[in-house]
């Protein structure tokens, strides 16, 4: 099935939805006026017919960005809402289906009914109730999702962590390193608050600095307004990145290779390079301070599942023995269970985004929670087995919906300890 029969299949599907939530409306409030009726029908379709319109513009056309966000998150909040509310119009329908069959049996007299119901002086009815009890439950995630967009999606934090190594040579004790994950570009919509969060990072004045991929969403043109604010990302000891499964450009061009697939990806490696980033592509390189030295090895994206397996470990580590540790970037933390545990003890730590804790949930400093979990077993923060780390940041963009509700975005800053 084509894009376009895809889209067309969602719009009908949709449209037919949203007739059976109209209708069920209009059957709970009968009491309304004419006038009113009719106002509430011309709002509701023109209401969804500008959406429609909207989301295809927003695909097909060269819009602003920040006209096509706002379009794509009214569309993600409306469709939530009504899904919402589905379960609720089900009951109401199968309830009274079954007094209809039960009517029908006893062969009772709707009039009748309704008297006794008038009789009894019940304050609601029962199908009035189901719809407002699926209104007020609906509403619950239109607000929080909304205040996710208004306040979650650029509200950067920063996440101070030790990491205890035990081999780490004593010119390294006490070096500060930070870390950015998922950005994502293609998703932004408010430079300024993106140039807030380097500012943020800066500002800790890390040693250096680990970028654990997903650059774009899709294209490497996605960084065209935002590769100054980003090429500001410096360190003393210099930044090293990785490539993340958005990077490559399945998701656009399909898995196959193509002469317009390959050139996406070299300009997304050359990004990298014009921001003075070192891309690490299942290579190592050695850090050296005064006299000692530490590894920092890349590899490819790697992930379980129908994630691709691009990286090549046996190449990350070569001609790494001598060194006391080696610190992995790899964007998928299943990656770490997958492969890293079982194969590469010598790897001390490893870094990785790629889950953004689904942009929901709850996270604490003591306790944490998000329905990614179900998905991924290392999602957010550090994780220990043995003598090997794995650190999940949450990433620094966002992907889909265009806000956080309780995962919100993550700068890392750690502290390398010996034992």
């Amino acid at each position: 099935m084509g894009r376009i029969s895809v889209i067309l299949f969602l719009c009908v599907f949709l449209l037919v939805f949203d007739y059976y939530c109209y209708r069920a409306i209009l059957s709970v409030f009968k009491k309304w006026k004419p006038g009113t009726k009719k106002i509430f029908s011309i709002l509701w379709w023109a209401y969804t017919i500008a959406l429609l319109i909207g989301v295809f513009a927003s695909i097909y056309l060269n819009l602003y960005l920040a006209i096509r966000a706002i379009i794509l998150v009214a569309f993600f909040l409306t469709v939530v809402c009504k899904f919402v509310m589905l379960p609720f119009l089900l009951i109401d329908d199968l309830r009274r289906g079954l007094i209809r069959f039960t009517r029908s049996n006893k062969k009772t007299s709707l009039p009748a009914t309704a008297a006794k119901q008038a009789a009894t002086g019940e304050p609601i009815s029962r199908s009035a109730f189901l719809m407002k009890a699926g209104m007020v439950t609906a509403a619950i995630p239109l607000a929080s999702l909304s205040w996710g967009v208004v306040s979650g999606a650029y509200d950067y934090k920063i996440k101070r962590r030790k990491l205890i190594l035990p081999n780490l040579p004593k010119a390294f004790d006490g070096i500060k390193m930070a870390q950015i994950s998922d950005i994502h570009s293609g998703s932004f919509y408010n430079k300024k608050a993106v140039l807030g969060g380097v500012e943020m990072l800066l500002a800790e004045k890390p040693d250096f600095i680990f970028f654990t991929g997903d650059l774009v969403n899709d294209m490497a043109s996605e960084m065209r307004n935002y590769q100054d604010i980003f090429s500001k990302v410096k360190a003393p000891l210099g930044v090293y990145s990785t490539l993340g499964n958005h990077d490559y450009g399945d998701y656009h061009f399909g898995r196959t290779p193509s002469p317009a697939k390959a050139k996406n990806l070299q300009a997304v490696i050359k990004t990298h390079e014009l921001m003075g980033w070192d891309l690490l592509m299942n290579e190592n390189r050695r850090l050296k301070i005064d006299g000692e030295e530490i590894g920092i090895l890349g590899i490819e994206n790697w992930g379980m599942g129908r994630f691709p397996k691009y990286g090549k470990m046996e190449l990350a580590v070569k001609n790494t023995d001598d060194l006391p540790v080696k610190l992995l970037l790899s964007h998928d933390p299943s990656h770490w269970r997958g492969q890293v545990l079982s194969s590469y003890p010598q790897i001390d730590a490893m870094f990785s985004g790629h889950t953004h804790g689904m942009q929901f949930g709850v996270r604490t400093e003591h306790f944490q929670w998000s329905p990614v979990q179900y998905i991924y077993k290392e999602w957010a923060g550090l994780y220990q087995e043995q003598n090997q780390q794995l650190y999940v940041n949450v990433g620094y963009g966002f992907l889909g919906y265009p806000g956080r509700v309780g995962i919100l975005p993550e700068i890392t800053i750690f502290e390398l300890k010996r034992a």
